[in-house]
C-alpha cells in the first residue's frame, strides 16, 4: 500500500483528519528541521557534537517528543548553517 493511499484512507476518518490538521504546523516544523540537517549533510550524531549535546536529544527533537527552547532551536539551525527567524502571520 502506498503512503499517499494510506494517508487518504486515514484522513477519511473525521476525528483523525481534525487532529492531523491541528498538528499540521508541528509536522511542517519538524520537516523543516530534518531538511536543514539533510542540506547540511549531517547525521544526528554529527549535529549533536556540534551542539554539544547527545544524539538522543536530537532524535527526540526531530520526532517532536521534546519541547525545545528558542535557544535550542537557534543552536540547531546554526549548527546546520542556517539562521532561524519567525515571520508572524495573521490568523484567518
Amino acid at each position: 500500500m502506498r503512503l499517499q493511499h494510506l494517508k487518504q484512507q486515514t484522513l477519511a476518518n473525521s476525528e483523525v483528519r481534525a487532529e492531523y490538521y491541528q498538528l499540521e504546523n508541528e509536522f511542517a516544523f519538524i520537516d523543516q528541521l530534518l531538511s536543514m540537517r539533510a542540506q547540511a549533510g549531517l547525521t544526528q550524531e554529527q549535529l549533536a557534537k556540534r551542539m554539544h549535546t547527545q544524539k538522543s536529544n536530537i532524535s527526540r527533537l526531530e520526532r517532536g517528543n521534546f519541547n525545545p527552547s528558542w535557544t535550542t532551536l537557534l543552536k540547531y539551525a546554526h549548527a546546520c548553517g542556517f539562521e532561524l527567524n519567525l515571520m508572524p502571520q495573521k490568523m484567518s
